[in-house]
């Protein structure tokens, strides 16, 4: 399989909501809220695909999506999903590792995300990749689980170095 990584757009918004309703039971996103996120929002998401065979529909196996504040070196990890058959592969590392670099790449110094406290998966993921706990979420998620507060500071890139240095 090819994984290929490359930034959303609104055509890619029906297999974005597929990926929602596959790989969570709740807290989705709807159509509207997902196609603010690549139209309207101060955001951007990358998606991860099987590029597919000769012929074969490409198929998405996972997305992310950076929320930027204007005027702030802070971003947050808003969304992160990976398809269930995707799990386990190295996807979810090679897709956040590409988020981080994007947001280097536009100054942000902080990255933050929030994540349920009872997905341990995730919580070893982003522990490995260096986000350390921030604070406790008491009744965050939808059906009443907690979450926890994650925080990664980013090495700026040379090239937002350079552009602060003028």
């Amino acid at each position: 399989m090819t994984v290929r990584l490359r930034q959303a757009g609104t055509p890619d918004l029906d297999n974005l909501y597929r990926l929602e309703q596959v790989a969570f039971t709740g807290d989705r996103f709807s159509r509207r809220q997902l196609w603010h996120l690549l139209n309207r929002a101060h955001a951007v998401t990358l998606v991860a695909e099987d590029a597919g065979t000769a012929g074969a529909p490409s198929q998405l196996l996972g997305y992310g999506t950076l929320l930027f504040r204007r005027g702030s070196r802070r971003a947050r990890l808003y969304s992160f999903c990976v398809h269930p058959g995707a799990r386990g592969s190295g996807l979810g590392r090679r897709l956040i590792e590409a988020l981080e670099q994007l947001a280097r790449s536009r100054g942000v110094e902080r990255l933050g995300l929030e994540v349920r406290a009872d997905n341990r998966v995730a919580l070893g993921l982003y522990r490995r990749l260096g986000f350390r706990l921030q604070g406790w979420l008491e009744d965050y998620y939808e059906d009443g689980c907690a979450g926890w507060q994650m925080v990664k500071e980013l090495a700026p890139s040379v090239e937002a170095a350079e552009e602060r240095a003028g």
